[in-house]
């Protein structure tokens, strides 16, 4: 009985905590202000040329939405965009660096290692109907080696046989 009001106090500090505002509201030309007040402050910054600066929002339910917001040098909104999608994971190839991966997806939701491999892994996760998440292969250099979908350990039932990830080598 007593867990009841320490869930319910939970809930209440974690929506405190976290702006789930959407991005989608803002409109083209809003100010630095604006996207401030709505979002918060970003989770990651990004230098883009011309001078553009992308600005990263992770959030979602468990972590399946990152937006990016690119701004020009006035602060003034240019574009919003919803990364974690197939088509952007398909466009991760080999020999692109580490930084080139932050700006196209923005941070991972979980990095693992790779022993045998001497790999980083990161682990994003987004929408999909099929409970996988999309997984980048890091040499120690912060090159990307790899890529593939994976099964998503949240979704990870004892009930049913764990499916093997599926590596694109490039």
């Amino acid at each position: 009985m007593a867990r009841a009001p320490l869930l319910a106090l939970s809930a209440l500090l974690l929506a405190g905590c976290i702006n789930m505002s959407s991005p989608t509201k803002l409109a083209p030309g809003a100010s630095a202000e604006a996207i401030r007040a709505q979002l918060g402050e970003p989770t990651g910054r990004y230098a883009l040329p011309g001078g553009l600066t992308r600005l990263e929002y992770a959030r979602g339910p468990y972590g399946r939405e990152t937006w990016m917001l690119d701004v020009d040098a006035n602060g003034a909104l240019v574009a919003t965009t919803q990364v974690l999608v197939e088509a952007n994971f398909n466009a991760i190839k080999a020999g692109m660096t580490r930084d080139e991966l932050l700006r196209t997806l923005g941070r991972p939701s979980r990095v693992g290692f790779v022993g045998w491999q001497n790999q980083t892994v990161w682990n994003y996760r987004y929408s999909s109907p099929f409970c996988q998440w999309f997984q980048v292969g890091l040499s120690q250099a912060g090159i990307v080696e790899d890529t593939g979908y994976g099964p998503d350990p949240l979704c990870d039932d004892d009930d049913r046989p764990m499916m093997g990830l599926v590596w694109r080598h490039r």
